[in-house]
């Protein structure tokens, strides 16, 4: 593989260093020292120079170099994850060469993986990925995670056209985990409400969510789903909003299983309650709910989640499941007759809300 002029000079220019593409005997690069935390031993420090590994070439070895110290350690963890990315992309059949903007997310891929390796929840990107990125303006960051199938993966330009043409101009995409995608739209978005439209802020997220999700589902390559959060600035709060991000969805697919937009705001309570064990789950359910056998009629858990769902409200209960209101009145008192909960106070439907949330992730009887 021969590194193009165009990749050598964009790594200079990113990283802001000089890099030279050198041809070296096997002997040469087995006499190197080889760096322990290269991925595969394909690093070597030879004379002064820090050497990445392209490709062998028969008694010969082609690689990339550097002048030793002006590399530090993650940045030499996303050389190398760049170039794997070259080298992977080089393995598929008719493969197309990765554009520059693929090229750059990986790099801010490799940076996300390495922090939450090390366990750091709040770094900042250091000025050698944000140079000519678009990550110093406040943007609204976005978690896709698509529900297909390894036959119909999906590929980052195809997803970034279709991206760009929902959003109406240009975003970043990051691919992080498989399947698992970042993507950043502009903060603008939340300015463009209709007149006299009093809509908050989370409900305009809220709405972006699911007209993204919409038309993914549509236009991409099957169900998917989607957390979204506050406008960050990039270039300070990227590794946070990935976290945040990855622990609603988390949270939304554990606790919400028919949602497929998830947001932080809306998962407070679930949030604390992931932390319990399981054993206190299922002592909390058996003290509050006394019958958890009644959670198993589908018709009496799908009365209580829409009751306390719209605020305890009877009459619109009733439309919601298309009843008539004795009848919804009926199936209420059922229940507290059987446990003793009245959910229509709101301390006991607060105790009623909590326990259909851990029914949800505790083993049924």
């Amino acid at each position: 593989m021969v590194l193009s002029d165009r990749i050598r000079q964009q790594l200079g220019h990113i990283l802001g260093t000089e890099f030279r593409f050198e041809r070296l005997s096997s002997a040469k690069w087995n006499k190197g020292e080889a760096d322990e935390a290269a991925p595969g031993g394909r690093s070597r420090h030879i004379d002064g120079r820090y050497y990445f590994l392209l490709q062998k070439d028969g008694g010969f070895v082609q690689a990339v170099s550097v002048v030793e110290p002006m590399l530090t350690p993650s940045e030499k963890q996303l050389v190398d994850l760049m170039l794997e990315a070259y080298r992977q992309q080089e393995k598929r059949p008719g493969a197309a060469v990765h554009s520059e903007d693929e090229r750059k997310a990986t790099l801010l891929r490799g940076w996300i993986d390495t922090q939450i390796e090390q366990g750091h929840a709040d770094a900042e990107l250091p000025d050698t990925l944000t140079t000519g990125f678009p990550l110093h303006a406040a943007q609204i960051p976005l978690l896709v995670y698509g529900d297909y199938s390894d036959q119909r993966k999906a590929t980052y330009q195809d997803l970034k056209k279709l991206l760009e043409t929902f959003f109406d101009g240009p975003i970043m995409l990051v691919p992080l985990l498989d399947k698992e995608w970042l993507v950043l739209g502009p903060e603008s978005l939340l300015q463009e409400g209709g007149e006299g439209e009093e809509e908050t802020t989370e409900d305009m997220l809220s709405s972006l969510g699911h007209a993204l999700h919409e038309m993914l589902a549509t236009e991409w390559v099957g169900e998917c789903h989607i957390a979204v959060d506050y406008p960050i600035v990039p270039a300070k709060s990227l590794l946070g909003a990935v976290i945040k991000l990855r622990e609603a969805m988390t949270l939304g697919r554990t606790y919400h299983v028919s949602d497929n937009i998830h947001t932080p705001w809306r998962l407070q309570l679930e949030k604390l309650l992931h932390g319990i064990g399981e054993e206190q789950k299922q002592l909390f359910l058996e003290r509050v709910l006394k019958r958890i056998d009644l959670l198993k009629d589908t018709e009496m858990m799908t009365t209580l989640e829409q009751f306390i769902a719209l605020d305890c409200s009877v009459s619109d209960t009733a439309k919601k499941l298309f009843i008539h209101r004795n009848t919804l009145l009926y199936r209420l008192d059922k229940f507290k007759q059987e446990t003793g909960l009245d959910v229509r106070t709101f301390h006991h439907a607060l105790l009623v809300h909590i326990a259909l949330l851990l029914y949800k992730v505790t083993k049924r009887a």
